[in-house]
């Protein structure tokens, strides 16, 4: 049986659009404020350390700009510095192609302020220099707005996060624990055998 030809091009055509179908960051408007809250002056650690997210809409746009958001995806982001020589954080214009935001904090249903979350780093999050991206989201689940915790050029306000490196806290005391014991034990035996020695004189 014959396809007809513009069924062929129809579904040529729906699979094209389904494919490229999403936004541009460079489409993107910026109207939603983002902060990060997190301990000052030393690196984060997975699986240990908490950062508190706090994000809304932008008072200084007209009322009802928000008006096609309705969901919002939080998400923790490579700096440029941490992207560097690695093609799987590459950032694109294309938001579907694009791996600067790869690790999810939250997502929610939008709301215009009062937005404020906890998150522990996950023990997976690799080495690297971050900072915080907020996603608004339309009822296609199609991006339409942001908001981020650094400027344009992502330079100011990151943070820098330390992976777990595999050795555990109680591995380490048992390990100098074992350590001072070896050689409290080397030096006593010592001790016995000269001991030994001096009475067999």
């Amino acid at each position: 049986m014959e396809v007809p030809s513009f069924l062929v091009v129809s579904l040529l055509f729906s699979c094209f659009v389904a494919t490229t179908r999403g936004s541009y960051f460079s489409q993107l408007k910026n109207t939603l404020t983002v902060t990060a809250t997190h301990p000052q002056g030393q690196v984060l650690k997975a699986g240990d350390d908490q950062i508190t997210v706090t994000w809304g809409f932008n008072q200084s746009y007209p009322s009802g700009t928000d008006s096609d958001y309705k969901t919002v995806k939080v998400k923790l982001c490579y700096a440029p510095v941490s992207q560097k020589d690695r093609k799987w954080r590459k950032t694109e214009d294309h938001l579907k192609k694009d791996r600067t935001c790869q690790h999810k904090i939250v997502a929610r249903p939008y709301a215009a302020s009062n937005n404020t979350v906890t998150y522990t780093i996950k023990k997976d999050v690799p080495t690297g220099v971050y900072f915080v991206r907020v996603y608004a989201f339309d009822a296609q689940d199609v991006e339409v707005a942001y908001g981020q915790t650094t400027d344009a050029h992502k330079t100011t306000n990151l943070f820098e996060i330390q992976a777990i490196t595999g050795r555990h806290k109680s591995l380490d005391i048992a390990s100098v624990c074992f350590s001072a014991f070896s050689v409290v034990s080397l030096a006593g035996f010592f001790y016995m055998e000269k001991r030994k020695g001096k009475a067999s004189k």
